[in-house]
């Protein structure tokens, strides 16, 4: 008797990069390349990091804890995708949230560079001030 196994391909490390995010697991050797360029656009700040090792630290410092994708928005470019999301989670009881856009280049199934734009880290208060300007 013939058995036949049907692997399933690993995701793309786009889709494993935002999975890493929702969990709050990054690692270094995930999705990376060795010298992955990170350069980030944060309120009032901005700033390069380079390798896998620092860049997977710098995310961990960001994604503490696991989160739900409120929205997401995902569009492939030559080379890579960019993705825009908003993700929400809770801080020491407080519900947060977040909106990033990141352009991710992707060379030989690995993130070579991540240029990311973060709107900051939005706690419940400051979330109903934003919904009552809205209004």
């Amino acid at each position: 008797m013939t058995t036949t196994s049907i692997r399933t391909p690993p995701p793309d490390p786009v889709t494993a990069f935002l999975a890493a995010v929702a969990s709050a697991s990054i690692g270094p050797d995930d999705f990376w390349t060795p010298d992955v360029a990170l350069d980030a656009t944060v309120p009032n700040w901005r700033f390069q990091v380079h390798g896998r090792d620092a860049v997977a630290a710098e995310y961990r410092v960001w994604f503490v804890h696991p989160c739900r994708f409120d929205t997401v928005r995902r569009r492939a470019f030559p080379g890579g995708e960019a993705v825009e999301y908003t993700i929400s989670w809770e801080q020491d009881g407080v519900p947060h949230a977040a909106h990033h856009v990141h352009l991710l280049e992707v060379m030989d199934g690995r993130i070579v560079s991540d240029t990311v734009m973060c709107g900051g880290r939005w706690p419940a208060s400051l979330l109903a001030e934003m919904e009552a300007a809205r209004a």
